[in-house]
Order: C-alpha cells, then structure tokens, then sequence
C-alpha cells in the first residue's frame, strides 16, 4: 500500500495573516502591494525592525529606496496606534495606507497617504523624503533580503524549523 503524502500548512498564511489583521487591512495590503509592484518596486509584509517594530510593508526600489506603508484600517485602528513616528527612522518615505470607508482627514500631513482597495492602490499625498544614512539603508536592505529568503526556504521546505525572526 503506497504512503500517502505528507500535508503540510502553507507557511505563507504566517507571513501574510498572523491573525491580528482585519480583512480590511488585509485588502489594504494586497492593493498596497501590487502598487508597489507596479512602481517597480519589492514590497514585504510584516518585517520585523531592528527597533523591535514591525512594519506593514515595507518596499524596496531598484535604486535601493525604502518606503514603509502603515496600514489603517479604521478611525479606532489610527487612534490606537502611536508608534508610527518610530518608521521614519527605517525608511527613506512613510506613508499610511487605508481604504475609501476612512476619513483622510485624521492622517498626519507630515506622511504620504494612500488608498488602496483589494486590487490596487493610489498615492493621494506624496510622503516627504527623508534620506536614511548609508549604515542605515545597508542594514534594513540586509533585513530585507534575509527575511525574503527565509520566508522562500520555509516554503521550499516547510518542515525546517523557525530560525526566528529577525
């Protein structure tokens, strides 16, 4: 009798859905995501900061800018979130990201603002540039691209046990 296959719980739902986001904020991501795309940029979801934050997403350019989008997807969601400010210092441009149900008016002018629904997304308000220093722009472009390329080997081999996040 041949052995049945093993199954094993696709990794990815742990990448995208650690169970604390809303289908809102999960619509939000995946618009926020194929703009970013569409940008020519990489965007990954949920990456841990070396500050201990994580942020949404965050997206890498071609030419090694760095944005981090921080998904709102509500008026009681904005207001009980205050560490915001602590992105700046990991990226090169913050946005805030939400969907059309969200009044724009409570977004902070000093951040970009984008409205994303499941499909895509558009940049209503340019985020202001603020240049990370070349030490910085190395270590979260190294975060980056070790976090990527955990997430691909567990889901090439979802049986290697978590090295942890970083």
């Amino acid at each position: 009798m041949p052995t049945p296959p093993v199954a094993f719980a696709s990794p990815i739902d742990s990448f995208l859905n650690d169970g604390r986001q809303s289908e809102n904020a999960r619509m939000i991501q995946r618009g926020v995501g194929r703009m970013l795309v569409g940008f020519g940029m990489t965007p990954l979801y949920e990456l841990p900061l070396a500050s201990g934050r994580r942020a949404d997403v965050i997206g890498l350019g071609t030419g090694g800018d760095v944005w981090i989008v921080e998904i709102k997807s509500s008026l009681e969601d904005f207001r009980a979130d205050r560490k915001w400010p602590d992105y700046r210092q990991h990226c090169d441009r913050l946005y805030f990201a939400t969907h059309p149900g969200v009044a724009l008016d409570i977004f902070p002018e000093d951040a970009g603002l984008i409205v994303a629904d499941g499909y895509g997304a558009a940049v209503l308000r340019e985020a202001p540039d603020h240049r990370l220093a070349p030490a910085t722009r190395k270590a979260i472009t190294l975060r980056f691209a070790q976090s990527a390329a955990r997430r691909l080997q567990q889901l090439m081999d979802p049986g290697l046990p978590d090295a942890g996040a970083f």
